[in-house]
Order: C-alpha cells, then sequence, then structure tokens
C-alpha cells in the first residue's frame, strides 16, 4: 500500500500576503476558496511537486503562525534555488553545505521556516 503525503497546513496571520509571497517564489494556487462565512481555504503546489500547502481562515489549525519549520523540500540545484529566491525578494539563508546535502532555508512572512535541499550526488560520478 503506498502512503502519499498531499498536504501540509501552514499556519498565517494574514491569507492574502502569503498567497502573495507563495505566488511569488513559484507556488500555483491550485484553490482560494471560501464556501461560507468564517471559512477561507487556499491551497498552493510548490512546482514540480504532488504534494501541497494549504491555509485560511476558519481552519481550526492549532499551531501558531510563525511556528511551521519542519517542512524540507528537495530542489535539484541549492545555488539555483537561493538565486531565484532572492531574484524575487525573498530574504534566504545561503548556501549550508553539509555532508547530506547541501541546503538553503528562507521564511515566508510570518516566519515559517522552509528549507531546501540539494541531494549529494551518490552515483559514484563524483
Amino acid at each position: 500500500m503506498d502512503w502519499k503525503i498531499e498536504l501540509i497546513f501552514v499556519p498565517v496571520t494574514d491569507v492574502d500576503r502569503a498567497k502573495e509571497f507563495y505566488e511569488r517564489i513559484g507556488f500555483h494556487a491550485d484553490h482560494d476558496q471560501t464556501p461560507f462565512d468564517g471559512l477561507r481555504f487556499v491551497q498552493m503546489t510548490p512546482p514540480g511537486s504532488a504534494c501541497s500547502i494549504a491555509f485560511g481562515t476558519g481552519l481550526g489549525i492549532d499551531l501558531e503562525p510563525g511556528r511551521q519549520n519542519t517542512i524540507q523540500v528537495v530542489v535539484p540545484d541549492a545555488d539555483e534555488a537561493l538565486a531565484h529566491l532572492r531574484d524575487v525578494g525573498a530574504e534566504a539563508d545561503g548556501v549550508d553545505e553539509q555532508a547530506w546535502g547541501r541546503f538553503v532555508t528562507f521564511a515566508d512572512p510570518d516566519g515559517n521556516r522552509w528549507t531546501l535541499q540539494q541531494l549529494p550526488d551518490r552515483s559514484g560520478a563524483a
């Protein structure tokens, strides 16, 4: 049986500000629905990802905005990811070289931190 992570909730204080930020860094807005007063659901997907993020109002998320710091995303090139983030005006930390990969971190406007990882070359060609 396959288990696939499809959606991760990210707590935010300002839905429109968060949506603009994630669109600016390249996420696609899949849904932005207000089915009734008090509930707004926004779903966004990073380019090439099978897993999306969601945020909104009235969702019952028990995590404080700015406290989500556990999302790690694999990218093909850490230098390219860092350049992209900086080109679109997102503050991002420089590439952190480790034996298990190359890492770039950044935060959304609420302080939710993301880690981007370029996996090490394990093909034996390096």
